[in-house]
């Protein structure tokens, strides 16, 4: 299935702001369920229903025997359409 970025923000901050911008994310999702994002001159605004997929990974790319880098990702998905196939997964 092609895959097309409706947004996208990578910048670097303190962990702080990160972890205050994942809780308004949080408070977003709480509140109207509603969530927009905007950087710089682009927005974008989602509703996700009330079951979602979600998965959080933790990888780690670079060689095997040296030093790499680590990340943490977050994801929820859902069909547009509104069709599941099933409750809340957490992978």
């Amino acid at each position: 299935m092609p895959e097309t970025v409706l947004f996208e923000s990578e910048s670097h901050q303190s962990l702080d702001d990160v972890a205050e911008y994942l809780q308004h994310l949080a408070n977003s999702l709480k509140s109207d369920g509603s969530v927009t994002l905007r950087a710089g001159e682009e927005t974008v605004t989602v509703e996700p229903p009330a079951e979602v997929e979600f998965e959080v990974k933790v990888e780690r790319e670079g060689p095997t025997d040296g030093p790499g880098e680590l990340s943490i990702e977050v994801e929820l998905e859902w069909d547009e359409d509104g069709s599941g196939d099933g409750p809340l997964s957490i992978k």
